[in-house]
């Protein structure tokens, strides 16, 4: 097996150039990534040389009005010469238990092939979607006169931050971009920036960048855009449209049933590209308490789960949801709900039930019925809209 440690700033150019080769990036190295905010581990064969890599973005996630600790990943790549030996085995191993001792919950990344996380108890849990649309096609309505639509400057960043969070902070998955790699700017982070105010509060903004040219392959690619109102939707949509004579595309990557998306033509966009993302618990304890639950929502089911990887989620447990919060203890009942890891991660994402994880074989029980584990599926499915 490999030595599997924290790198050094003398193991960065390695770490580079590894990286370098794995994704095809620019033979240019970039600057020294910021020291905090993430902890980048190697692997190293037995003479030394660096075989692997993986960093783990100390992130946070909005999971229903509560800021989940979250050991998101990056920058997996392994040597040709060392893949399917266990190198990225041992470097999410102890990456896990790191995460889980620093207090990470849960655990995210974006996969470049599914296989070799699903059997570390990663499971795909949601597709990010970026959109082409013909700008022609986007509704030009009168702005509202309440409204004042105006160009943004970098004095706005701190109103975008606060309106981002109260948009995503009832969601579930969502990063709360409170990372330094957010917040770390004295400059505008796209090429210009549209802000709608209500009485002088912010209710919407979108930053875009303009890209080249005017001729039919012109692109107005928007990398954020949220809106709190109707009226602050349709007139940041209102704006976009006008740009129809010089960029024929919009880009863009919506919330999935938000209020932006409420009043786009979706029905004409064409897939961009498309990036799914993984989940999987990092503590499962942890991760039941620390994020909200609907209010609503009331039951206990107890149910067995089996974690090679993080072998301190192994056993049983017993799942009590009220209130709006949820607790998960140890229990030495027996259980007849036999759940794997990565079951676990889509009923907790929201993006399956206890029949269909059973007809996946990722759920095994020997009662009739096992829809009592929909309990851990209470809540809104979750979302990502950054990229990592």
């Amino acid at each position: 097996m490999p030595d599997v440690r924290e790198l050094t700033p003398d193991d960065l150019n390695d770490a580079w150039q590894l990286g370098r080769l794995a994704f095809g990036s620019d033979p240019q190295p970039p600057p020294p990534p910021a020291a905090t905010g993430r902890t980048a581990y190697g692997a190293f064969d037995p003479t030394g040389q660096l075989v692997g890599k993986a960093v783990d973005l100390h992130d946070e996630q909005w999971w229903t009005g509560h800021r989940v600790p979250a050991a998101d990943i990056a920058g997996v790549a392994v040597a040709p010469e060392a893949r399917g030996t266990g190198v990225a085995r041992a470097l999410l191993t102890t990456l896990l238990r790191n995460a889980r001792d620093r207090g990470a919950a849960i655990s995210t990344l974006f996969p470049t092939t599914a296989a070799p996380y699903r059997a570390c108890g990663w499971e795909i849990t949601g597709q990010l979607r970026t959109l082409d649309l013909p700008t022609a096609t986007l509704p030009r309505h009168r702005t509202d006169p309440r409204l004042t639509v105006r160009t943004g400057t970098t004095t706005d960043l701190p109103a975008t931050t606060e309106l981002y969070r109260r948009v995503a902070h009832h969601r579930n998955g969502l990063l709360t971009r409170t990372h330094s790699r957010f917040t770390a700017t004295d400059n505008l982070p796209y090429d210009g920036l549209t802000v709608v105010e209500h009485d002088g509060h912010l209710v919407g903004y979108a930053g875009w960048d303009r890209g080249r040219g005017y001729g039919p392959d012109a692109v107005l690619t928007v990398e954020d855009i949220l809106a709190t109102t109707a009226e602050a939707a349709r007139a940041l949509v209102g704006v976009l449209a006008s740009w129809y004579s010089v960029t024929p595309t919009l880009r863009l990557t919506p919330l999935p049933g938000d209020t932006i998306s409420t009043h786009l033509p979706l029905e004409q966009a064409r897939e961009h590209e498309r990036h799914a993302w993984m989940h999987r618990p990092v503590d499962i304890a942890r991760a039941v308490a620390a994020r909200g639950w609907p209010t609503h929502t009331r039951g206990q089911v107890t149910f067995a789960l089996t974690d090679d990887l993080a072998d301190w989620n192994t056993g049983t447990w017993h799942l009590t949801v009220a209130d709006g919060h949820a607790d998960l203890r140890r229990s030495t009942t027996d259980a007849d709900l036999h759940l794997t890891v990565r079951g676990f991660a889509r009923l907790y994402a929201g993006t399956a039930t206890a029949r269909t994880l059973a007809e996946t074989g990722l759920l095994h029980h020997s009662t009739p019925d096992p829809s009592n584990l929909d309990l851990l599926a209470a809540g809104p499915t979750a979302h990502l809209i950054d990229y990592f």
